[in-house]
């Protein structure tokens, strides 16, 4: 389930400890063991929710949960290092008050289910993860995802599938969490692997599975974490579908993928004069050209082209750059922590390997493709200036989010 690279023995005494922690909180053995992994966004950056194109692995730090059914209607609820939650599952109102919350996760991963004609009911979990908040890994799509595998084994007979455990997850964040956000996390975390996504379709998005292993051409996926936190930055995130929506509607369209690319271009001039927004211009610049890229890169790894790849992953991070200007936030022009990391990721691979901001930006982590050999040096290159323990070397986990034993 973790790959290659992985320690099998620190990963039986992670779950072992889970056991041990259920047994100890609710005073008896638990019935199930889940997992549902985080996420890494290759190439595709915010383009899911104007219906586009993206690339996504899932990886190897993961949410797991010791889970043990219950009678009536209480969900229960231990994460390591938070306080215990129990959510009543009968009164599924949209409630402004828990936004940001898990317990309006919980609810809205049911609610969902009860949309779709699925059955719920009450459990007792303990949770550990390791997809760490603010990270830019999904923290909180692992945990929907996970919640509805829950659901969906404990009530539902596995009945639905991964694409409608993504879809019932985004709907819990969006409507009941009050974070807006594209498919693409909740899909990646569900699937396993590496994923081509193609949204025209939302409610069946086209998936191209592609099994490839970095490993086998000598790079690490590294992520630094330059400190930055997701917390604050849910205007920053609104405004980017938001100001590429404002550019469709200009072409009488909902969404940018209802626009012909050439009709964008030959109207730049129009379209500044009419919505006086350049940086809303240059957002759907980096959207055409981002769907061009993803089919670029899916094409390079299906034909084993690791250069041609690396080449589109570092374009597709000068163009978050540039134009999609999801580096920084607006409201903090003093904290640029990914900007630096661009900086000294830079400086380190001289043209070698490839780097681009990690997920949703603005704060969080940077990704970069590093060779084996130069993997410890990268780190302690990193660490002058984020810290010790700031870089993480991901795998690629090939196993969907799942339901153990």
């Amino acid at each position: 389930m973790y790959g290659r690279l992985a320690d099998s023995n620190e990963a039986e005494r992670r779950f072992d400890d889970l056991f041990g922690r259920h047994l100890e909180i609710f005073g008896e053995k638990p019935e199930a063991l889940f997992s549902t992994s985080g996420r890494t966004e290759l190439g595709g950056n915010h383009t899911d929710h104007n219906l586009g194109k993206v690339i996504a692995g899932s990886i190897n730090l993961d949410t797991i949960a010791a889970v043990r059914k219950v009678p009536g209607n209480a969900v229960t609820i231990a994460s390591e290092g938070y306080p215990v939650i129990e959510v009543d599952i009968s009164e599924l109102r949209i409630d402004p008050s828990l936004y940001g919350t898990t317990e309006a996760l919980v609810k809205g991963v049911a609610a969902s289910i009860i949309r779709r004609g699925g059955s719920i009911g009450g459990f007792k979990a303990n949770m550990s993860s390791r997809v760490f908040k603010g990270s830019g890994l999904s923290s909180s799509a692992a945990v929907e995802v996970l919640v509805g595998t829950i659901f969906n084994s404990l009530y539902n007979g596995d009945r639905f599938s991964t694409t409608d455990l993504a879809i019932m997850g985004q709907e819990a964040e969006n409507d009941y969490f009050g974070k807006p956000s594209g498919l693409m996390d909740q899909l990646a975390c569900a699937n396993g692997g590496i994923v081509g996504i193609d949204f025209r379709d939302p409610k069946a998005p086209a998936i191209t599975p592609i099994a490839i292993d970095f490993a086998d051409y000598g790079y690490n996926l590294v992520i630094t974490t330059t400190g930055g936190n997701h917390a604050d930055l849910t205007d920053d995130y609104a405004s980017i579908p938001l100001e590429m929506k404002s550019v469709a509607r200009f072409f009488g369209k909902s969404v940018l993928r209802e626009v012909p690319y050439e009709q964008f271009r030959q109207n730049v001039g129009k379209l500044r004069e009419a919505i006086s927004n350049d940086r809303a211009i240059l957002r759907a610049y980096h959207y055409f050209e981002e769907n061009i890229r993803v089919d670029a890169m899916v094409d390079a790894l299906s034909r084993k082209d690791f250069g041609t790849y690396l080449k589109l992953v570092t374009a597709s991070g000068e163009s978050s750059f540039k134009y999609l200007q999801n580096i920084y936030s607006p409201k903090a022009a003093g904290e640029q922590g990914i900007a630096l990391a661009y900086m000294m990721t830079d400086s380190f691979l001289g043209g070698e390997g490839a780097f681009r901001v990690q997920g949703g930006g603005f704060a969080g982590t940077l990704e970069a493709y590093i060779p084996f050999d130069r993997t410890d040096s990268y780190a302690r290159h990193m660490e002058k200036l984020f810290g010790e323990g700031c870089c993480t070397t991901l795998a690629i986990r090939n196993l969907p989010t799942m339901r153990i034993r």
